[in-house]
């Protein structure tokens, strides 16, 4: 069908209303007529507020933007003891983007944490009924994911296996069993159907009206036509934090505050000196008149034709993503109950797909349109946290258009953000330090990312996928070196970094965004970066497998040289520089200068905020490797894409304990090569004086040596459990020292590896990924790392208390190691079964190549609830479940490969 054809339809389905298409891609004017408006009377958008004679003198939290966020926020603090707070709306409680959401309700993500955060919402609404008597809007209708191909059934089907896993009812329905629970939708082009009943709608008004009923009730304080005209700070331990809030009725003494102002978050963080990674689009649904037999049939999704249907009573809404969303430069401040007239050109492209599959749409008129501004992230995830520029600034805005479906969980985690120091969930993906301060300014990398997030957001999520917006942001030297030698990168927080080396040798860069052809953009004719980036487009081995096969088999055989240079590199100086270290650190960092240790950053309930190498150091000679200070310094090694989130925590310690040190950023003036296996030693040792032998330099120690006349600082570290150095290296020589190891190891075997590479060596040794195996929601010992903690010591460190508690009591969750019997590809989120019941999840899986083996991470319980035990983990069969079928696997209590260390001494004289 052709787009005008369409457009003419639907036209003619309205009768005599106009609906006019815009002009002007850029602005569409606030609608004045009667074709727009929200399918559902609200309480709050016609309300007349005055606004307070005055506002409270003080309060332990002040919660600024009145939706759904904001109102959650309250309530989870509220439940939690603290109602000493109070809500600033500027109008009226749902203005900005709430009160014209959708209301949508998914329980199933491909994150354990989002599905916790959507069932925490979905087990809200009966509760809240019950603490207030009031109605909340809950409709339980249940949700359709429409396949329409076999990679998106995979998909589903990996949805499903990660629900089991986590209580969520799913069935995967064949196309004759989709009329069963809606008889009608077309079937006959669908491959299945993912049907997840407990999915429905939440009204925004009955939320807002509930949850301040019930904050009021406890004593908090909601003040409406409030608005907020400045962030006061102070000086705080040599940083700055929030100190008041004023308003035109008056001030609020507070040192913690939470911005929930939706799109105009960057108003309020303006105010505070920030600016915030989020931007504002036009976001779009129309509303159509009666359907005969649509009532209570589920809402759907059918992501390939980007297009979802949302019961609306007796009609639907009925909206998507574009591929050409409507930027919006700045939000108007006073647009509180506002809409803009839709955008027929945009629009339009949800028409077709909407139509085919509810052929009823084609003679239905349309009673209403919305189009109001939400706000947009670069990776489409919420905004959270307290902002390590300003201490007691939370942030909780960016939802990208999930405001209501995700606010109930993350209102409950913010408030233990607020009250316990850190949230209980793995909201590391969610929490501001994710982002890189160079990046959250940088206009072009923001809305170039966040474009490509809406665009792709109905896109098939698959676990090798990398971004083609933003790239080339940041560089290190040997990058086109190793692009010229057929590096295909990945991106990370702007760091271009290796992840496998394809054999034409041939370079294929991430060109500059071409926008997936929106606003006029031509698209790339030639793209070669991105023809083998969509060869990851699959749930099968991608045809690089065999590469990356031979860059870890010549690690384990020969030599592998990684560029690791996108990590983060800070020193720890200073007088107070050892009691920082050992408060932060979970290991023992007491330790004579040239120890290399292995180590926890934990939080207070004994979560793992980060795992990477501290070294420590005495005063060298000034150089980027090798600097200089007073007394002991330290050397914090850390991967780039986690480096915000390390410095962020390392600094609120110091803070805290008022603790004279200093955290210097060294990470642009040095590189960082890893030059690992068998014959790493020969093919260093050729190039240095230094004494290379276990005895003059041992595992897990560092020492500044010469590399062709230049100077380094060489780590014996292994990530993927051979013998090998990490070489810190100053900038300027590193493009020099690389091409030294390269000649070098010419003769011996040695070949460029990547991250891809890394990542399966890690896996097939037991070593662990930060975000993965191991995250702040992970304790030590659950994880099998209690090894990284001092508790012989006397020293005390953040997390200590929480550790040895669990130590006393036994742990009710261990993270297992599991080999499968059949060579099928996994990919994490695969639930984990012992003698037929489900008992945990995969984290993480990866192939591993010497042992020609699947090998899976992932957490599980007793099925009793009862403590996890080597013994109880030795009995029983264990299987995984790989998108519904069954596969038979094997327990490790230990390593798979190299059980005994042998080849981190450089010991390859037993086979493995």
């Amino acid at each position: 069908m052709k787009r005008t054809r369409l457009q003419d339809l639907w036209r003619r389905s309205v009768g005599r209303r106009k609906v006019v298409p815009s002009v002007s891609r850029g602005y569409c004017r606030p609608s004045t007529t009667a074709d727009a408006g929200v399918p559902y009377e609200t309480s709050f958008a016609g309300k007349q507020v005055a606004g307070p004679a005055s506002v409270p003198e003080q309060a332990d939290v002040v919660i600024i933007g009145g939706g759904s966020v904001g109102c959650q926020t309250q309530y989870h603090l509220a439940k939690m003891g603290v109602t000493n707070t109070v809500l600033l709306e500027k109008h009226a409680l749902t203005a900005g983007t709430t009160w014209h959401t959708a209301g949508l309700v998914w329980k199933l993500r491909p994150s354990d944490t989002t599905i916790a955060l959507l069932g925490h919402t979905v087990a809200q609404m009966p509760r809240l009924e019950a603490e207030t008597d009031m109605e909340v809007g809950w409709i339980n209708n249940g949700g359709l994911f429409v396949a329409n191909n076999r990679q998106r059934l995979d998909e589903y089907k990996r949805l499903m296996t990660v629900g089991s896993a986590m209580g969520v009812d799913s069935h995967v329905l064949a196309p004759s069993e989709v009329h069963k629970v809606h008889p009608l939708l077309n079937t006959t082009d669908m491959y299945g159907c993912l049907f997840s009943p407990g999915d429905g709608t939440i009204d925004p008004a009955g939320l807002c009206t509930a949850l301040s009923r019930y904050c009021t009730r406890q004593g908090a304080k909601v003040i409406e036509g409030c608005g907020v005209t400045a962030i006061e700070t102070e000086e705080y331990r040599g940083t700055r934090r929030v100190s008041a809030v004023v308003t035109p009725h008056g001030r609020v003494r507070t040192n913690a505050v939470v911005n929930a102002t939706g799109a105009w978050a960057n108003y309020i963080a303006e105010m505070a000196g920030l600016t915030i990674p989020l931007l504002a689009m036009k976001h779009a649904y129309v509303v159509t008149e009666k359907i005969p037999g649509i009532e209570m049939t589920p809402n759907v999704r059918d992501h390939d034709a980007s297009v979802y249907l949302k019961l609306q009573g007796d009609a639907l809404s009925v909206g998507g993503y574009e591929y050409n969303p409507l930027f919006l430069d700045k939000v108007q401040e006073d647009f509180p109950f506002g809409l803009f007239e839709l955008d027929w050109d945009v629009f339009m492209c949800h028409i077709e797909g909407a139509i085919n599959r509810l052929p009823e749409l084609e003679k239905t008129g349309i009673k209403s349109t919305v189009c109001g501004p939400e706000s947009f992230t670069p990776d489409h995830n919420p905004i959270m946290g307290e902002d390590p520029r300003l201490r007691g600034f939370y942030h909780n805005c960016g939802f990208n258009s999930s405001g209501m479906m995700l606010g109930a969980g993350c209102g409950w985690q913010l408030a233990e953000w607020i009250v316990n120091g850190r949230p209980s969930l793995d909201m590391y993906g969610f929490d501001i330090r994710r982002f890189n301060p160079e990046l959250t300014t940088n206009k072009q990398w923001i809305k170039e990312r966040s474009h490509e997030a809406y665009a792709k957001n109905y896109s098939m999520v698959f676990p090798h996928d990398e971004p083609l917006a933003g790239r080339n942001m940041r560089k290190d030297p040997l990058y086109q070196e190793l692009l010229d030698a057929g590096c295909h990168y990945q991106e990370r927080q702007g760091w271009e970094r290796p992840g496998w080396f394809h054999r034409e040798r041939r370079p294929a860069p991430a060109l500059s965004y071409d926008w997936y052809g929106a606003y006029g953009t031509p698209v790339h004719q030639e793209h070669t970066y991105y023809d083998l980036l969509k060869h990851e487009y699959s749930f099968d081995f991608p045809p690089h497998h065999n590469v990356i096969r031979d860059e870890s088999l010549a690690c384990r055989s020969a030599a592998a040289l990684f560029n690791m240079s996108y990590f983060a590199k800070y020193y720890v100086t200073g007088p107070d520089a050892q009691a920082a270290v050992d408060w932060i650190f979970s290991n023992d960092l007491q330790k004579p200068a040239g120890s290399v240790v292995y180590t926890c950053m934990l939080n207070g309930r004994g979560g793992i905020e980060s795992d990477l190498t501290v070294s420590v150091l005495e005063s060298g000679d000034g150089g980027a490797c090798d600097p200089a200070f007073q007394g002991r310094g330290f050397y914090v090694a850390v991967g780039g894409g986690f480096a915000e989130h390390v410095r962020a925590h390392m600094m609120t310690a110091i803070q805290d304990r008022q603790l004279n040190a200093t955290v210097t950023d060294r990470s642009t003036d040095m590189g960082l090569l890893s030059v690992q296996g068998p014959k790493s030693r020969e093919i260093l040792q050729s190039l240095t004086p230094t004494d290379l032998s276990n005895t003059s330099f041992p595992f897990g120690t560092t020492q500044v040596i010469d590399v062709g006349g230049m100077k380094c600082r060489a780590l014996r570290l292994s990530f993927v459990g051979e013998l090998g150095w990490e070489l810190h290296v100053p900038s300027e020589s590193l493009l020099a020292v690389y091409r030294l190891l390269k000649e070098a190891g010419a003769q011996r075997g040695l070949v460029d590896a990547g991250y891809r590479a890394m990542d399966s060596l890690s896996a097939e040794k037991g070593y662990k990924h930060w975000h993965a195996e191991i995250r702040p929601d992970d304790r030590p010992q659950e994880a099998g790392m209690l090894f990284t903690c001092k508790l012989k010591t006397a020293q005390e460190f953040e997390g200590r208390a929480a550790v040895e508690r669990q130590k006393a009591e036994g742990v009710h969750r261990k993270l297992v190691t599991l080999t499968a019997r059949e060579p099928v590809p996994m990919w994490g989120l695969e639930a984990i079964l012992l003698d037929d019941q489900v008992v945990g999840m995969v984290r993480r899986a990866e192939h591993a190549f010497a042992l020609d083996k699947m090998v899976a991470y992932g957490y599980v319980r007793h099925p009793a609830g009862e403590k996890v035990t080597n013994a109880f983990l030795r009995e029983g069969s264990w299987a995984l479940d790989v998108m519904g079928s069954r596969v038979q696997a094997e327990l490790h209590l230990k390593p798979p490969f190299d059980p005994q260390n042998r080849r981190l001494q450089g010991d390859y004289s037993a086979a493995d």
